[in-house]
């Protein structure tokens, strides 16, 4: 406890002057030059003294007029600003990383990404190759209204009234075979799209159809179905099995012979080019309802397709270590 009584022939004024001085005296605590960040920083201090933080208040006032580093996330709305961006703030460590997720496709650019080569963790001034991470740019692609559409009803049945406003509010994306796709055999003067469209046909025994052959249905469309009894019989055992045999028909009592793919004509992405993609056709009859079935088949190869393009565009034009995934958080 401080003794505060004033000595013989002393002023209280300055003896409380110089009391207070003593008690808020201060010093700052410097880092010593042989740091090591390997080993802890300790201090002894006086009791009953406090000792303050200021780094962040130092910190927050030498960054009022200048930055001490770049940070923060820009969100770009075209490949070319994304490439652009890249360009203007790369350095030696910048990357790319494409996120191939096919409802939120992506592209970041990190341009203070780690350095390459293995981690220093001996190191007493720290990893020199390592970074913070804080400044990107990102690109997120969007999807065209058209592949919106179409997957949102792919898979799903649909009433007849339903499947005839979907086609022909999408008609403009439906292309009606050509004479080389109706032959159905791969050659040489065909284009490849034609040829891989031949190709899917022959592999899951598909028959194209026509645009007026799928807004005709979508009006009058009526299945009459018809159950013929089975009975088949093991001579070695006698043992007898009877199945009922249902066949669907049309209005005029023929068998239905329907075509089970149609062509579509789509973008990916928005102003992207377009992909032809085969569409699968089904219908399923339970009691007095049929149910129509829109199946894109294997829309993933399209979608992989467009964006590994637009990838390829971007490390072209940056000249940037591409990585599929998500960066560290």
């Amino acid at each position: 406890m401080l003794n505060l009584t004033p000595l013989t022939n002393d002023n209280p004024a300055q003896t409380m002057r110089d009391t207070m001085l003593e008690l808020g005296k201060h010093e700052a605590i410097a880092l010593p030059d042989d740091m090591d960040l390997t080993k802890p920083f300790l201090i002894t201090v006086p009791d009953k003294r406090k000792v303050e933080d200021l780094t962040q208040k130092y910190l927050s006032a030498a960054q009022y007029l200048k930055p001490t580093q770049r940070k923060g996330t820009a969100r770009l709305k075209d490949l070319e600003s994304l490439v652009a961006w890249a360009n203007r703030f790369k350095g030696d460590s910048s990357v790319l990383f494409a996120n191939p997720v096919m409802d939120t496709p992506s592209l970041t650019c990190i341009a203070d990404y780690h350095d390459e080569g293995p981690a220093d963790p001996t190191n007493s001034l720290g990893d020199p190759s390592a970074r913070h991470g804080h400044h990107r740019g990102v690109y997120d692609f969007p999807l065209s209204e058209d592949w919106k559409a179409w997957m949102a009803v792919s898979d799903t049945p649909l009433e007849k009234d339903d499947m005839g406003e979907f086609i022909e509010a999408q008609a403009k994306n439906i292309m009606d075979p050509t004479p080389a796709i109706i032959a159905g055999a791969q050659d040489d003067k065909n284009d490849d799209w034609e040829n891989r469209l031949i190709e899917t046909a022959c592999k899951i025994e598909g028959r194209y159809g026509q645009l007026t052959q799928l807004l005709q249905m979508s009006k009058q469309f009526l299945v009459n179905e018809t159950s013929d009894l089975k009975l088949t019989t093991n001579r070695d055992t006698g043992e007898a099995e009877m199945k009922f045999i249902n066949e669907h028909k049309g209005l005029n009592g023929q068998p239905l012979n329907l075509p089970n793919l149609i062509i579509i004509a789509i973008p990916v992405f928005l102003n992207g080019p377009l992909y032809r993609m085969p569409v699968r056709f089904r219908y399923r009859k339970s009691g007095g309802q049929v149910k129509f079935i829109l199946s894109i088949y294997n829309p993933e190869k399209a979608f992989e397709a467009s964006f590994d393009e637009s990838l390829d565009l971007a490390v072209a034009h940056t000249d940037l270590p591409l990585f599929k995934g998500t960066p560290e958080a």
